[in-house]
């Protein structure tokens, strides 16, 4: 008998209301994921999967259905107990970087630390971890005005990696990227699977797909396709 998935998705929806039309952002997704699983949700700009993503990673509540993390209906968490199993547990990595533009590389690595009772220097070596996991260690004192868009996605993912999560949730990642540095992230991307992380990937970017062990097609709202190998 397979076992539980690490994560589900069960029947999922997720309906929004725009000048009394209804739009089915998500349509019904049943989705499972193994613990250590490296896949990518793709599809055209409106196709869903970036609301998909945010739905597994608990950053909205679904219209109707479930998302269940290693045996945690999220469903069941009220919204602070939810915001630290994110913090704890979940790395996501956003279309826009939203890196905090005064603050240096180091520093914006460091922000989800921030609440975290800990020692300043402990804060740090984290940080610096992190960095050095996402290869932008040389750039910790520079400020994001000053980071090409490779640079700034490395920090992005270094900020995601800082709470060691089991899971990374990535939106767009090689966005408006050069294919060398698109190729460069989805290689870091594999070497942080091969170190156990779950990682699951919403794109539009048909260059990647290749290096993706699991491939998931969506469409308005609906898998189309699921592809392994």
């Amino acid at each position: 008998m397979r076992e539980r998935a690490f994560i589900s998705t069960e029947n999922l929806t997720k309906i929004y209301r725009k000048g009394g039309e209804e739009i089915r952002a998500v349509d019904g997704v049943s989705l499972s994921f193994d613990k250590g699983e490296f896949a990518a949700i793709y599809g055209t700009s409106g196709a869903g999967k970036s609301t998909l993503l945010y739905l597994i990673g608990g950053l909205g509540r679904p219209t109707s259905g479930r998302v269940t993390i290693g045996g945690v209906d999220l469903a069941t968490l009220d919204d602070d107990t939810l915001a630290d199993f994110r913090r704890q547990r979940i790395g996501f990595i956003f279309q826009f970087f939203y890196l905090i533009p005064t603050l240096t590389v180091l520093e914006n690595v460091m922000v989800p630390l921030i609440p975290l009772s800990m020692p300043h220097r402990e804060k740090v070596r984290r940080a610096e971890e992190a960095m050095e996991r996402a290869a932008i260690s040389h750039r910790r004192e520079h400020l994001p005005g000053e980071l090409s868009g490779g640079e700034q996605q490395r920090a992005v993912i270094a900020r995601a990696l800082v709470m060691d999560p089991e899971i990374i949730l990535a939106d767009e990642p090689t966005s408006d990227l050069d294919r060398k540095t698109a190729e460069a992230i989805i290689s870091l991307f594999q070497d942080l699977n091969k170190r156990g992380k779950t990682i699951i990937v919403a794109t539009h970017d048909m260059r990647i797909l290749d290096r993706v062990p699991r491939r998931i097609g969506m469409e308005d709202g609906r898998i189309v396709s699921d592809e392994r190998g």
